[in-house]
């Protein structure tokens, strides 16, 4: 009896110790946003920035810091988009734009150029410039942007990382705020956005990012890869 109690109780610690180690790598994301998140300047012209700080472990950061992946975020904030809409709310891919349409066109709210990266060593952004849509005031076509950025922030502890994650909505005119009023804006289409992104950056605490559509800073196939270092190894000789 005594040697199965001290199995028992072995495997218990085992258990115990394992809990603790998941608890203390289990990511987690807070919303910093500013008080003051979304600005509306007397043009009409809307600034939102909504941003959370994300701790991960410091190996899940270097196995998701790479171009893939900020191509990837991309991809999982459209895929949340559509799902916390039921499928309402979707994303069409053109050759050189990207449009979000409810249940499907000619109902196309927002219009947005190609996306443009930029990707340094502790940072980087994906951001679309606005076209036009149902929600852009006519005056206000081609002017305003929407961004995802990532930022390191300095510091590991305990082998944690801290990174900053930023949507921003920048020199958007809303079409509800020109041919309504602004406080009608801002208790419809701006409280919504505000929710719906937050309970987004909220949800990358999973660490579970969508495939790209796109795939254009996707990692070749192995096979690919050894395929050109074949060719390669025989040019060199």
């Amino acid at each position: 009896m005594g040697v199965l109690f001290a199995l028992l109780a072995a495997l218990s610690a085992v258990v115990a110790s394992r809990r603790r180690r998941r608890g203390q790598t289990r990511a987690t994301a807070v919303i910093v946003s500013p008080p003051k998140s979304t600005v509306i300047a007397k043009d009409g012209a809307v600034r939102s920035a909504q941003m959370a700080e994300l701790t991960l472990g410091e190996e899940d950061w270097q196995r998701l810091w790479n171009a893939t992946n900020l191509e990837n975020l991309a991809r999982t904030y459209w895929r949340f988009l559509s799902r916390v809409t039921l499928g309402l709310i979707r994303v069409v891919y053109g050759e050189n734009e990207r449009s979000v349409v409810l249940i499907g066109r000619p109902l196309t709210l927002l219009r947005f150029d190609a996306p443009e990266y930029v990707i340094d060593r502790d940072y980087g952004s994906v951001r679309w410039q606005i076209r036009d849509g149902l929600l852009v005031a006519r005056s206000g076509r081609g002017c305003g942007f929407l961004a995802l950025a990532v930022t390191h922030l300095e510091g590991v502890t305990d082998g944690r990382v801290r990174v900053l994650i930023e949507v921003e909505v920048a020199n958007f005119y809303p079409a509800i705020a020109a041919g309504f009023s602004v406080p009608a804006y801002e208790v419809t289409q701006s409280a919504i956005h505000v929710l719906v992104t937050h309970s987004f950056l909220r949800s990358l605490a999973r660490l579970h990012l969508a495939k790209s559509k796109v795939g254009r800073f996707a990692a070749p196939h192995p096979d690919v890869r050894a395929a050109v270092a074949r060719v390669r190894e025989r040019v060199h000789k």
